[in-house]
């Protein structure tokens, strides 16, 4: 996306929540197209590195997936080891040098909001692997929590579970049974993928988590 594409009013947007996230001790910087956060993740992974993946449309939309699979790294590739051993793997991402991952949204005070059903992402997130690159574009980019709460029940779960087939209440009427509810509030399907609910803020470790923000709609 050139950057005569890009709205001021979307360009104040990143910028104020890039700020917001830096004084958060995130190390974050936004980019212009999905292209650049290809080219700022290659830079940032250093050859033979162990790493390891959430599981992200807006990662394969970018082409991140493809640079995992490039062979330059060794990648823990959740989607080649049979469902048995997936526990296995996630428990051995905890280990990893890098953690490649989305968020489910990002406030422009700065903080990440991520809800997940296995639990192993936002694990990886809060704690083990040396580094973590957050990729998200504009689209994901929320005034605050309980707009990011909104998000996630109106649009994020529901399209995540038609995408992964699965048999929950979003998935049959496209929004969470548990919108005007609280935060953890929901159906209880077996198959329910919000069940852990992350929100990180200030961080005692700074730069550890780095957040690439992109001036295009990707993912969910």
């Amino acid at each position: 996306m050139a950057q005569n594409q890009i709205s001021q009013e979307m360009q104040e947007q990143l910028d104020r929540t890039v700020r917001a996230l830096q004084s958060n001790r995130m190390d974050a910087c936004w980019v212009e197209s999905r292209e650049a956060a290809l080219e700022k993740v290659r830079a940032l992974l250093k050859p033979g590195c162990t790493a390891a993946s959430g599981g992200s449309v807006t990662l394969a939309e970018c082409g991140i997936m493809e640079l995992l699979r490039s062979g330059d790294y060794q990648y823990l590739d959740r989607d080649t080891v049979p469902r048995e051993e997936l526990p296995a793997l996630f428990r051995k991402s905890f280990s990893a040098d890098v953690y490649l991952m989305s968020s489910n949204a990002v406030t422009e005070q700065g903080e990440l909001y991520n809800v997940d059903g296995n639990g192993n992402r936002v694990a990886a997130l809060i704690y083990g692997p040396e580094s973590v690159i957050v990729v998200a574009g504009v689209n994901k980019i929320v005034k605050d929590i309980p707009e990011a709460i909104r998000r996630v029940k109106e649009l994020t779960a529901p399209k995540n579970v038609q995408r992964l087939n699965q048999k929950t209440g979003c998935a049959a009427c496209g929004t969470c049974v548990g919108l005007n509810g609280d935060m953890a509030a929901g159906c209880k399907a077996e198959q329910r993928i919000c069940c852990s609910y992350v929100v990180s803020g200030y961080q005692r470790f700074p730069n550890r988590i780095k957040v690439i923000l992109v001036a295009e709609s990707l993912g969910y």
